[in-house]
């Protein structure tokens, strides 16, 4: 989607919609717009003053335009107090105001009031209107093809630059967004990992990164037993789809992405009780993310050499399916004791993770909907982070709080070591009831040899998240693409 950047005052908007974003105003104070308001009739200025509008975050209000102002709908929407402003305000303002704007082939947003870093605020009002606008209706017999609506940026002349290269990013860290949204939205019949593998490579023909993807057979032989033990009970073959961005040199340093992508777990022959069974077609957000991070790193041209990795697979019960005690070997020889069947990502991990050693990265990050411990732990409001790299770890977090992809560091410690010891093997795939999530981190631990390795479980960030006005009631959230984006400017200096 183009984005447009106009230097143009609020009333002079040539669109269907005008949205404006407005800091908290108190009764008789002197308004952020008040050409607006009085091109309106003093529409805003009534608003205000009778209480139907104060600039709260996230609140709205639709006026209907007479006199000078030349669009159907002006929705103001509350950034909140300025001393309080973050780019998160702005993305919830917006986002509010995307989804009571109703359908519009144009829509102009007006930052005149908007504080601080007019990139930022660019950034942040793009991906606002994209994520509060998103739909999935691909299986709806009665959709219309509605087109994206045509944005435009309304600022002043002294932040224009700033704007647009605001909306450069926003724009591709919203179309990254909404390719990982889509991909996890699709059900097990129409995502599975030879659909999944289909889309991640013409993604990247679109964008020039390049693709490759491993067959069974090329996994068997490098020696992938704990991956390939997953997708024994599926008639759906596994993939591991790689996609790469830049080359790696002195100055170019490399950083691996690594995403769980099982495209539908039923839990095998250890199988999931029936009720919200359908939802285990997002268990392959954490590969969606990958894909819609390296989409953006792409438009983007960040100066890195990135490569993403997704192991995919479907876990279901057959008789060929892996049962409950039996062991298999990963690509490094450890062997695994599979105790449950349920407990499949970490074993599709192991196997992504021994291989994106190869490429001799700086960094490796996984993410992955990993435990359920980690929505117990922390619910729907923050990742669960543990790693080895506390530098990369404190990265992440101020990019979380800057993007609201926030994560929450828990421990990593060879205490833990003892709840994943196997009996009969290396390793066993379940660590007990205690520290769920941190056990699952320590099993993946084994892995990753002696690299700088991060791990995000986004099982409570992933999908159905109340919280944020924009990924509410969305399905599929896309969680990981902004936080890695924002992570992955930082450190190529952006």
């Amino acid at each position: 989607m183009a984005v447009k950047v106009v230097t143009q005052v609020a009333q002079g908007a040539g669109a269907e919609v005008l949205v404006v974003p407005m800091p908290k105003t108190k009764k008789g104070a002197r308004l952020a717009h008040g050409g607006l308001d009085r091109a309106l009739g003093g529409q805003v200025k009534a608003a205000v003053a009778n209480g139907a509008f104060s600039g709260r975050v996230q609140e709205t209000r639709i006026l209907v335009p007479t006199g000078g102002v030349k669009v159907k709908r002006v929705v103001l929407c509350g950034i909140g107090d300025k001393d309080e402003f973050s780019e998160e305000s702005v993305r919830r303002a917006v986002g509010a105001a995307a989804r009571v704007a109703g359908r519009a082939a144009s829509v102009a947003i007006a930052l005149h009031a908007v504080p601080g870093d007019g990139a930022r605020a660019a950034e942040a009002a793009v991906v606002g209107w994209r994520l509060g606008s998103y739909k999935f209706t691909k299986f709806k017999s009665d959709r219309k093809k509605v087109r994206p609506a045509r944005l435009a940026l309304m600022t002043s002349g002294g932040k224009a630059r700033a704007v647009r290269a605001g909306a450069k990013i926003g724009t591709a860290v919203a179309d990254g967004v909404v390719t990982a949204r889509d991909l996890g939205n699709n059900p097990g019949n129409y995502m599975t990992p030879t659909i999944l593998a289909r889309a991640a490579r013409a993604m990247a023909q679109s964008t020039g990164l390049k693709s490759r993807v491993l067959t069974e057979t090329q996994m068997r032989a490098l020696g992938m037993g704990s991956l390939l033990s997953v997708s024994r009970g599926s008639v759906e073959p596994a993939k591991l789809i790689l996609l790469e961005h830049g080359r790696k040199a002195k100055n170019r340093p490399t950083v691996c992405l690594v995403g769980k992508g099982l495209t539908f777990d039923t839990g095998g022959i250890s199988m999931k009780p029936p009720g919200d069974m359908d939802k285990m077609r997002y268990d392959m957000c954490g590969g969606a993310a990958v894909v819609g991070t390296m989409e953006a790193v792409a438009r983007l041209k960040l100066p890195l050499h990135v490569v993403g990795v997704v192991p995919s697979s479907e876990n279901m019960p057959d008789a060929k399916a892996t049962k409950p005690g039996d062991i298999v070997t990963a690509m490094n020889g450890k062997t695994i004791e599979v105790l449950n069947t349920d407990a499949e990502g970490r074993l599709i991990l192991a196997d992504a993770l021994c291989y994106a050693q190869r490429y001799k990265p700086e960094l490796i990050i996984d993410l992955a909907t990993l435990t359920g411990a980690v929505l117990v732990a922390l619910g729907k409001h923050m990742a669960g982070m543990m790693g080895t790299d506390e530098s990369s770890m404190a990265g992440l977090q101020s990019a979380g709080k800057a993007t609201h992809e926030r994560v929450w560091q828990l421990p990593l410690d060879d205490d833990y070591d003892a709840q994943v010891r196997g009996r009969s093997a290396d390793l066993q795939n379940i660590g007990g009831r205690n520290a769920g999530t941190v056990t699952a981190a320590q099993f993946l631990r084994h892995f990753t040899g002696d690299l700088n390795w991060i791990h995000l479980d986004i099982a409570g960030t992933a999908w159905d998240d109340p919280t944020r006005i924009y990924n509410k009631g969305v399905g599929a959230t896309g969680y990981g693409v902004r936080l890695l984006t924002r992570f992955l400017q930082e450190r190529a200096g952006r």
